[in-house]
């Protein structure tokens, strides 16, 4: 029996150790793009993923000041970022996963792009952190980035609103900046680390728009109402 995409999609969600869920998540997008899962049957996605030990998990006013132009602060900057890239990972899973019986196969297929992309990402940064080193775990991260997922979890067209279309959109307005302080700084691998996560994100918020104008026009919502509603919601609760 050929094994079925969302079955697969969940276990790697929870899949703990970040390597084994960089792996699930590279390995679940590459088998659905070669026809080797089914379509079916949809099961249900856990309420949160399997994360690991550490990273220690802390509320934003918790988190200890990096210390800007210190060492300690260039290894929590990149630290930071591979958690982002960590956490968008299984995000990008569950919105396969979530809403993908529900969306189409065509949705299915851009999301777990997306998932192994920002695989890719946290490898590259995990790898970056070794280099320093320091690793994945070493400090501690973002307790709060899950909440979008559990706020929207209820609504396809909230999820795409809020996740692609506001937090990564938000992303695209500070890499560039962020890319050209670290060139200065002559940190050129981290450079091209950035700009390869910059391009890929770009590609990211343009799925989550293609989805959300479809389902405004399913909806005979206009699509900045809609938008306006779920941001307008959501972003004022946080």
């Amino acid at each position: 029996m050929t094994p079925g995409v969302f079955e697969r999609v969940r276990d790697a969600l929870l899949t703990p150790r970040p390597q084994a869920k960089v792996f699930g998540a590279r390995q679940v997008a590459r088998d659905w793009r070669l026809g080797r899962l089914s379509f079916a049957p949809a099961c249900a996605m856990p309420d949160k993923p399997a994360w690991p030990d550490e990273p220690e998990l802390l509320a934003p006013t918790q988190m200890p000041r990096r210390g800007r132009g210190s060492e300690h602060g260039r290894l929590a900057h990149w630290h930071a970022l591979a958690h982002i890239e960590f956490v968008a990972m299984d995000l990008a899973l569950d919105m396969a996963g979530r809403f993908g019986a529900e969306m189409g196969k065509e949705f299915v297929g851009d999301w777990l792009s997306v998932a192994a992309d920002e695989a890719m990402h946290f490898a590259l940064l995990s790898r970056k952190l070794e280099r320093l080193g320091s690793c994945y775990g070493a400090l501690p991260a973002h307790g709060n980035l899950w909440e979008a997922a559990a706020d929207t979890a209820h609504d396809v067209a909230a999820r795409l609103a809020i996740v692609p279309m506001v937090l990564e959109a938000r992303g695209l307005d500070v890499t560039p900046g962020m890319i050209e302080k670290v060139r200065r700084s002559g940190d050129e691998n981290g450079a091209r680390i950035l700009s390869r996560i910059l391009d890929d994100e770009i590609r990211h918020v343009g799925f989550g728009t293609k989805h959300f104008l479809k389902i405004a026009s399913n909806r005979e919502i206009p699509p900045k109402t809609l938008c306006r509603n779920w941001c307008g919601n959501i972003l004022q609760d946080n």
